[in-house]
């Protein structure tokens, strides 16, 4: 064989990181092919995972942050930085998975932990902030994040109204004048793979609130409030885009980033493969591996898995998977570019299993693949 294997896999959620899943891939590849050239290129979507993925490249450095978290305790949140970028994650500060199923608080909780860890890639003197939007916990259109970074948002009385979304419905009067300063000479991007505006029957509440504990009266008031959000938010700042796809992402935090931080919305699967290099890697391989917990219609909307074998696919290059379990057809597989799947479902059915020893298992489809392609 001529070339080398691309192994650009996303994290297979509950079980293995994305670095986890390519290792344990390549290292399975390389004991069926010895001496085949592997390179690990772990990929995200701008949600759970994107540090990690930029972590993996070898041009950033880790950093830790204490934050407030969505319901208020104290976390510790990971960024990547080097001199010029700084790469945030929500959820490492505002997600769902840092809460029980009990502690979930569709009103009260917040996106204050993102606006500080923005704050804190500001004190490192970067000039560019990724913001990887996915997995949030709160439905409060970014106000958290706002005050946080210094914005007012303030009831008919002039007083501070509750974090969360709930409080979004006491909204009388909002206040930018003290906004960080150094807001202005920073670029920030946000990464995402949500395309739905801020309200509506496509919105932040209506299609995310169910998933962060909101019932359809809570759904309901929420969305009435973000509506109010973003009416006053315009005011204020002169740009309202409610309607712009990525305004709904990770329960407005889009909106708020857009309306007020003047970020720039893009596919977050673009930008994670821009960080990691990835058609530098391409060029010259002679096959791509890449995969996810659960292959499904969804990969083949923005997911990194998909646009993986999508760029492979245009520069003549196959495309594998390797998944938990693969809910795609024969058909879906092959206009979403892959030439073939390997699931885990189909070497150990049971899902505990398969997920406790999914390192092991995935090490054994390397060597299926080797045994395949190579």
């Amino acid at each position: 064989m001529t070339g080398h294997v691309l192994v650009a896999p996303d994290k297979f959620k509950g079980s293995l990181t994305a670095p986890e899943v390519a290792e344990a891939v390549a290292s399975g590849l390389r004991a069926r092919v010895p001496g085949v050239e592997t390179r690990c290129v772990p990929v995200a979507d701008g949600g759970d995972g994107t540090v990690r993925a930029a972590l993996a490249t070898g041009l950033f450095e880790p950093a830790r942050v204490r934050v407030t978290g969505p319901t208020g305790r104290r976390v510790s949140a990971e960024m990547a930085v080097n001199e010029d970028t700084a790469v945030v994650e929500l959820a490492a500060a505002s997600g769902l998975a840092l809460l029980a199923p009990g502690e979930f608080d569709p009103l009260t909780a917040s996106s204050f932990g993102t606006g500080e860890l923005i704050a804190a890639a500001l004190d490192r003197g970067v000039r560019t902030v990724v913001l990887g939007v996915g997995g949030s916990a709160s439905t409060d259109g970014g106000a958290g994040m706002l005050a946080a970074l210094g914005a007012r948002f303030l009831d008919g009385s002039g007083a501070p109204i509750p974090r969360g979304g709930g409080g979004l419905d006491r909204l009388a009067e909002v206040d930018l004048s003290g906004l960080d300063p150094r807001l202005s000479s920073v670029d920030i991007v946000l990464a995402s793979d949500v395309d739905n505006p801020l309200c509506g029957s496509g919105g932040a509440a209506r299609v995310y609130g169910p998933q962060k504990g909101a019932g359809e009266r809570e759904v309901r008031r929420l969305d009435a409030a973000l509506e109010r959000f973003a009416v006053l938010v315009g005011r204020a700042s002169g740009h309202a885009p409610a309607e712009r796809p990525g305004a709904g992402a990770a329960g407005g935090v889009g909106f708020g980033a857009m309306a007020v931080l003047s970020a720039t919305f893009r596919s977050g699967s673009d930008v994670v493969l821009e960080l990691a290099g990835f058609d530098r890697h391409l060029e010259g391989a002679a096959l791509v591996v890449t995969g996810e917990g659960a292959l499904d219609e969804q990969t083949l909307r923005g997911k990194a898995p998909g646009v993986v074998a999508s760029r492979a696919v245009k520069a003549g290059v196959p495309a594998v998977a390797v998944a938990g379990q693969c809910a795609l057809s024969a058909r879906g597989l092959g206009e979403g570019g892959f030439s073939a799947v390997y699931a885990l479902s189909h070497v150990q059915p049971n899902t505990r299993l398969s997920i406790r020893r999914a390192a092991t298992l995935l090490h054994g489809l390397g060597e299926h693949i080797a045994e395949d392609w190579l």
